[in-house]
């Protein structure tokens, strides 16, 4: 892992994923590290505090900057008090959920609207049909031409329709792609403000979604894409075996078999009676589980998974997984995919059980510590990701290069 002066390793690579989307406007990596220093040990509520502190400063920076009809500065104001105001609610994801989540993910969507309504083309905010309600996301169009090529883009356990604009969205914009982003169940503002908790079945998510984008004009429907990162890498590739009007899968870090994952984790004996349904194993995991949830940031992905999965505990939470495989499913693939894998990331370490699971067109790309990319989901070297996933989905859709001064 990137080492970048942190106390704690979870608090560092939160940091390093905000960090990541400098390029794009989401963040200054000085500002993330000052930020980062005053945070008091592995305290949640300091996390929280100085984060907000951050971001409420950006804020006012934006304001300022906009009354005085200085758009550029203002929107990138704005930009990096969305990203800071989402990092400052991650560290509180949980059951019960904190209402300072809430209000975090509230204010990280109004600054980033404000943000893209300083484009020259801002997107459209879409609320895509899904059964018993919408989910929300955001068009972006990367120009005026016609027919062009469209990358859906999903996030994972803690991202947001938002944040993936910083993650893929500016950058496949940049090379000639229309882009919507959106918040899936268990995701973002569809988890937190509209109770969707996660589903394993993504194909049932994203058939809704290229339904909607075959209705938009100006899209090229030969050429729809799909790109998924973190639990996107398990719920892009799983979406693709039912869904099979996808031109390209992309699976950054790519996952195989969610609760093989979890079990691999596990002392062997207990792994095994768990798997088995033994009640002595799942009492003795039980015990263990309990002590893990108190624990700051060593319990954080447990309550996170309670609250993304509508788990009880973390005992439910971990037997759903059972559900979220990509085991007889990953041969149903009929479009290209790209399996991406970053060499010190234990949650893409399946990326490779997956490659070998596709028959169609396929190719594998390891990120590597030497080059800077080997964190979870290449986070401190998107624009190396961006370089090489994206140059392979430019060979399969050939999107047309946007023409100098339409965006950016």
């Amino acid at each position: 892992m990137t080492r970048i002066g942190a106390k704690d390793e979870l608090f560092g690579a939160q940091t390093l994923r905000t960090m990541g989307h400098a390029p794009y406007g989401g963040a200054d990596i000085g500002e993330c590290l000052s930020t980062l220093a005053r945070v008091q040990g592995t305290d949640l509520d300091s996390w929280y505090g100085e984060w907000t502190l951050t971001a409420n400063r950006l804020q006012a920076l934006a304001e300022a900057e906009e009354a005085a009809g200085h758009v550029e500065s203002a929107r990138l104001a704005y930009w990096r008090a969305s990203n800071y105001f989402r990092n400052a609610g991650t560290m509180l994801l949980g059951a019960p959920l904190d209402r300072r989540v809430v209000e975090a993910n509230l204010r990280q969507t109004d600054a980033f609207r404000r943000g893209c309504a300083l484009l020259p083309l801002p997107p459209k905010q879409v609320e895509i049909p899904f059964p018993d309600g919408s989910l929300p996301g955001y068009l972006f169009r990367a120009g005026d031409s016609r027919d062009r090529p469209m990358l859906i883009c999903l996030g994972g356990y803690d991202s947001t329709a938002e944040e993936g604009y910083f993650f893929n969205g500016a950058a496949a914009l940049a090379r000639g792609y229309d882009v919507l982003t959106f918040d899936g169940p268990g995701q973002g503002t569809a988890l937190l403000q509209r109770g969707m908790v996660m589903r394993p079945d993504y194909e049932n998510v994203v058939t809704p979604v290229v339904d909607f984008v075959l209705g938009l004009p100006d899209v090229d429907v030969n050429r729809i894409a799909l790109i998924g990162l973190s639990l996107g890498g398990y719920l892009a590739p799983r979406a693709a075996s039912g869904e099979h009007r996808l031109a390209a899968c992309i699976a950054d870090g790519a996952q195989y078999d969610l609760f093989d994952a979890v079990l691999q984790r596990m002392p062997a004996s207990i792994a095994r009676g768990f798997a088995e349904g033994r009640s002595s194993s799942a009492a003795l995991l039980r015990r263990v589980l309990r002590g893990m949830d108190r624990r700051p940031t060593a319990g954080w992905s447990l309550r996170r998974g309670q609250l993304v999965h509508g788990a009880a505990d973390s005992m439910t939470y971990l037997d759903m997984l059972r559900d979220y495989t990509l085991k007889g499913r990953a041969g149903r693939i009929t479009c290209p995919t790209l399996v991406c894998h970053a060499e010190s990331d234990p949650l893409g370490a399946q990326a490779p059980e997956l490659y070998d699971a596709l028959t169609t067109r396929k190719e594998l790309i390891t990120f590597t510590v030497a080059e800077g990319a080997g964190d979870h989901c290449e986070a401190g070297a998107r624009t190396l990701f961006h370089a090489r996933a994206l140059g392979w989905l430019d060979s399969i859709l050939r999107p047309t290069a946007v023409l100098s001064g339409t965006r950016h």
